[in-house]
């Protein structure tokens, strides 16, 4: 089972740029999807953006479509969240995830049949 790192959270004022990281390790990488949620205070934790295990597919959070990019090196067992265009309702901790799936598409974003998390990283975005 893969152990997950996230980095790269902090504080930018709105209209800026975050890139965040997840390392992964412990596991066959190329093996899972993966998700990144987000969970703000008094908030559910939800998923933003999601991608297949080659990368082929991606899945994003209509509020974050068109800013967010998810991509991922499997050679080197990292998964990438690359936030543009911030906003204030964006400031939350920032979550990569894996799931073991069998098939190169995107299987889920619910936040349950995701097996594996991350520590997590604040975003906080100023307005």
């Amino acid at each position: 089972q893969v152990h997950l790192v996230e980095s790269g959270g902090g504080l930018v004022q709105a209209g800026g740029s975050l890139r965040l990281s997840c390392a992964a390790s412990g596991g066959t990488f190329s093996r899972y999807g993966m998700g990144w949620f987000r969970q703000a205070p008094g908030n559910e934790r939800e998923c933003v953006a999601a991608i297949s295990r080659s990368g082929i597919r991606t899945y994003y959070a209509d509020s974050v479509k068109g800013r967010f990019t998810v991509s991922r090196v499997n050679a080197k067992n990292t998964v990438s969240l690359q936030m543009n265009s911030l906003k204030p309702e964006d400031t939350a901790v920032y979550y990569c995830a894996a799931r073991r799936d069998i098939a190169d598409v995107i299987m889920t974003t619910r936040q349950a049949d995701f097996g594996t998390w991350g520590q997590g990283t604040q975003v906080t975005v100023s307005s």
